[in-house]
């Protein structure tokens, strides 16, 4: 499994799917605040993509526009502006571009060898997204907004590789077959969730997360996890825990106190596992309540955990309530390339497991 940035596809349309008109005037699909809150996605990511017609056709700059979201970066020890990223297979880019010219923002240009020349920007010769992702990663991208145009979307999208998409949706129909689309033709996966929508005045904004389906498998050994929680004593988060190997084989359980009564559940199954064991580079674990992020009780969280201990997969029922922390357990998880499924068809049994605790409810 490849390390790769986790990826925000954004792109504003109309209501029948269209992203510009036929005209050589920009149709505008959004409004102010709109172009805000996608100033803020960009603000919150490493890099921007875009493919090579977009950069012919809009000349975009690809810049936080605020002032106020820059000066936060900064602070936060990180660039001002997010690494541009474009890529193409001809190599047909004006080097006056605004993506080259305007701001100091590193540049990538991902392209087969020899196509690219006189550009100010680093030339990466690599021409596959999958490649292009773990270069990303190798670069310390670890989040990447993807911004258009229809190809590249079809492209992520049909190959698996977009964590969330955030449509914009503005209020007129185009009609126009000789327009630009959403996306063009491709078999597109069918396990996106609507987890918010919001009304920008007249525009709606979608935002969808990927959710892969969980097998007849994942549910039982999920179901095995829930009722370890059992055993825990009813005194903070009431966990179960199941690793299985790539065969399906069970190789390790725990619970919130196994072993010791400050161990998390995911905790006390690694540490059953000898470190550097050969069957946990295919495993799944398999955990009731989503992984931690942060703890006082120990140096390392439970996604911290899962990510040295090299597990690829993790599959759970209920995200962590904002009881304690801000847990972004399966955010990170997944930035860091692992597959992360979420099965909140469980997330019942979990909560009623909990209700002792301050602010859960069924």
């Amino acid at each position: 499994m490849i390390e790769r940035p986790h990826v925000l596809l954004s792109a504003a349309v109309s209501l029948d799917g269209y992203l510009d008109d036929a005209s050589d005037t920009r149709l505008v699909l959004s409004n102010q605040e709109d172009w805000a809150r996608v100033d803020g996605l960009r603000a919150a990511s490493d890099a921007i993509l875009v493919g090579a017609n977009t950069v012919r056709a809009d000349d975009p700059r690809l810049l936080v526009r605020s002032p106020e979201l820059v000066a936060k970066r900064v602070a936060e020890g990180r660039p001002g502006q997010p690494v541009k990223v474009t890529l193409t297979r001809s190599g047909s880019l004006d080097p006056a571009a605004q993506f080259f010219t305007v701001g100091d923002a590193e540049k990538l240009v991902y392209a087969p060898p020899g196509v690219v020349t006189g550009v100010k920007a680093t030339v990466v010769e690599l021409s596959g997204l999958r490649e292009m992702l773990a270069d990303l990663h190798a670069r310390g991208v670890r989040r990447l907004m993807v911004e258009g145009g229809g190809a590249i979307h079809t492209q992520f999208l049909t190959e698996g590789l977009v964590d969330e998409l955030h449509l914009a949706v503005a209020p007129f129909f185009v009609g126009d077959p000789n327009a630009p689309r959403f996306v063009g033709p491709g078999a597109f996966p069918r396990g996106l969730t609507l987890v918010e929508s919001t009304r920008l005045g007249d525009i709606a904004v979608l935002e969808y997360h990927a959710t892969p389906e969980p097998s007849d498998v994942d549910i039982q050994h999920l179901r095995e996890a829930i009722a370890l929680a059992e055993n825990c004593p009813p005194r903070t988060f009431r966990v179960g825990a199941v690793i299985t190997a790539a065969d399906g084989e069970v190789i390790s359980t725990g619970f919130s106190g196994d072993g010791d009564p400050a161990n998390h559940a995911e905790e006390a199954a690694l540490a059953k596992l000898e470190p550097g064991d050969p069957r946990l580079a295919e495993a799944t674990m398999y955990t009731s309540l989503e992984p931690c992020s942060s703890r006082m009780s120990h140096p390392r969280s439970c996604t911290r955990l899962i990510l040295d201990a090299g597990i690829p997969r993790v599959v759970f029922a209920w995200r962590e309530p904002s009881v304690f922390v801000d847990c972004v357990g399966a955010e990170t998880l997944e930035a860091a390339g692992r597959r992360v499924i979420e099965v909140p068809a469980l997330a019942a049994d979990v909560r009623r497991a909990n209700t002792h605790i301050p602010g859960v409810h069924l």
